[in-house]
Parts: structure tokens; C-alpha cells; sequence
């Protein structure tokens, strides 16, 4: 379980790291990103720091088996992967390469990413 928290810790913080040193072309590759509003340098950088924190939370749980931690870092995947799920939901679920980044970018990680914070029991001494 704690190899499967430091790959997702991992993930939180490479995305974090590639959003804040390259907003424009995480902007302009990002499926459907464009369809939501014009760049905004505030926006996308708040966003990376955010993946930044959660990445280092459940880094961090995972390293110091520390459940709450873990849950902290991943309440903002899943808050994002919910807020994903209800843009599908306007879209009218369309299975396409907007779908496609989403549900495995940012859906499949936000739940796994709680599942195993919730699951998770620290190592007795």
C-alpha cells in the first residue's frame, strides 16, 4: 500500500511541478482545459500548488504513516475528480479524449488516492 501512496504522491507532485514551470503548454495540451476560460496565470498556478501540497501530504503520511496526513492530502484529488465527474455530467458523458484525461488523469487518481488514505493503518511498534 505505501508503494502505491509514493507512486500517487509522485503523480500529485510531477503534475504540480510541470503546471507551475509550464502553464502554457499545460494549458494548450490539456484535453477540454481551453473549453473552460482563457489562460490565467493565477488560476493554473494556484492550481499546481495545490497539486504540489497534496503530493507532499501524502508523501509525507505514507513516509510517517500518518493517516491523517494522508486523508488531508487527498481531499483535494477527490474534490477534483468529483468536480470533473459533474463536468462530464454537462457534457452528456461523452467518451472522448476529454474523457479519456480526465477519468485517468484526474478521476481514477482522486479515488484511489482517498481509498487507500481511508484504508490505510499505521504500522504498530
Amino acid at each position: 500500500m505505501k508503494i502505491l501512496l509514493h507512486i500517487l504522491a509522485t503523480y500529485f507532485f510531477a503534475t504540480g511541478i510541470y503546471i507551475w514551470f509550464a502553464p502554457n503548454a499545460f494549458y494548450e495540451n490539456t484535453p477540454g482545459l481551453s473549453d473552460m476560460g482563457p489562460f490565467s496565470i493565477h488560476f493554473i498556478r494556484d492550481v499546481a500548488l495545490t497539486y504540489l501540497a497534496s503530493g507532499g501530504a501524502i508523501f509525507y503520511g505514507a513516509l510517517k504513516d500518518n493517516r491523517t496526513a494522508l486523508i488531508c492530502g487527498a481531499v483535494w484529488p477527490l474534490l477534483h475528480a468529483l468536480f470533473h465527474i459533474q463536468i462530464w455530467g454537462h457534457r452528456g458523458f461523452p467518451f472522448d479524449n476529454i474523457w479519456a484525461t480526465n477519468a485517468f488523469g484526474v478521476v481514477l487518481p482522486g479515488f484511489v488516492a482517498i481509498g487507500l488514505a481511508l484504508k490505510f493503518r499505521p504500522a504498530t511498534a
